[in-house]
């Protein structure tokens, strides 16, 4: 399995993004900083890690004086060496979703909105092993115990020392199914959203069955925050057969009020909470 490729290709964006933004032409550039014009071609096209000096160089020449903007993208430069526990399970999971995983553990903030299940780092270990074993259709059973392993452990970030801020609007038909027709399974589930809800860095919302049409009916999203610059934030788009990172930060941006909308469509946090507990004694 190959590293994790988003982060590099925004590092390569921005850089990219600072070089035209100067007028400067790719060659003149390296010769600046004594490297060939096709190695930073393939630094800015993501096919090529970049040392710190480097990268040093580079800043320096698009007048890049922020400090927490060049901390953010030395940060950037040095995850693409590191190797992280997910690849331990590189036999099971996809590049894409070790990318999530990857983003996940260097992010500040997390918004999801998510219409048919709970979000992954809100689930019990039996929830996530019930709706993996539906949806992997031939993946083994050890396989299915190894994603639910992957599930829990990515669950990791919101009890680390600064922990992801969460926010999850979840449709309220996420919070009805019986799933494989274990009403205590869901019950238990329901219940850790209600302790979850709790913490001060996750805030949950349902969005009500009764809610009028909303920017949500295209389906779940994610949006994945840095901190120091939301130029950096990317959102993940996520089906049956594969997933996409939409990195453009405009269209980042149309997500992040696509988000704003539902959010404001949702009930307020007590209702919400009111509604969970009122599925849950019914179940």
């Amino acid at each position: 399995m190959a590293e994790p490729t988003v982060r590099k290709r925004q590092l390569g964006g921005e850089l990219r993004r600072l070089r035209t933004a100067k007028g400067l032409k790719i060659d003149d550039v390296a010769n600046s900083v004594g490297m060939p014009g096709s190695k930073l071609s393939r630094i800015e096209s993501a096919r090529l890690g970049i040392k710190p000096a480097d990268l040093d160089a580079l800043l320096d020449i698009y007048d890049v004086e922020d400090a927490g903007k060049r901390d953010v993208l030395h940060s950037i430069a040095r995850h693409g060496g590191v190797r992280g526990w997910w690849q331990t399970y590189r036999d099971v999971i996809s590049p894409a979703y070790a990318d999530l995983i990857s983003l996940e553990a260097e992010a500040k903030s997390l918004r999801t909105y998510q219409t048919s299940l709970i979000p992954g780092l809100l689930q019990t270990a039996a929830y996530a092993r019930a709706t993996l074993d539906a949806l992997s259709m031939t993946a083994t059973s050890a396989e299915v115990d190894a994603l639910v392993d992957v599930r829990m452990a990515r669950q990791a970030v919101l009890s680390r020392r600064e922990p992801l801020e969460l926010w999850a609007v979840i449709h309220e038909a996420a919070l009805r199914p019986r799933v494989k027709g274990d009403p205590q399974m869901m019950r238990d589930q329901l219940q850790v959203l209600l302790d979850k809800q709790r913490l001060p860095h996750v805030s949950i919302q349902v969005l009500p069955l009764s809610a009028p049409p909303h920017v949500g009916l295209s389906g779940s999203f994610a949006v994945v925050g840095f901190p120091e610059t939301a130029d950096l934030d990317v959102v993940y788009l996520e089906n049956f057969t594969s997933a996409l990172y939409v990195e453009d930060p405009a269209e980042v941006s149309r997500y992040g009020s696509a988000f704003e909308r539902l959010r404001a469509a949702a009930l307020p946090f007590d209702e919400s909470a009111d509604l969970v507990a009122q599925v849950k004694d019914s179940i």
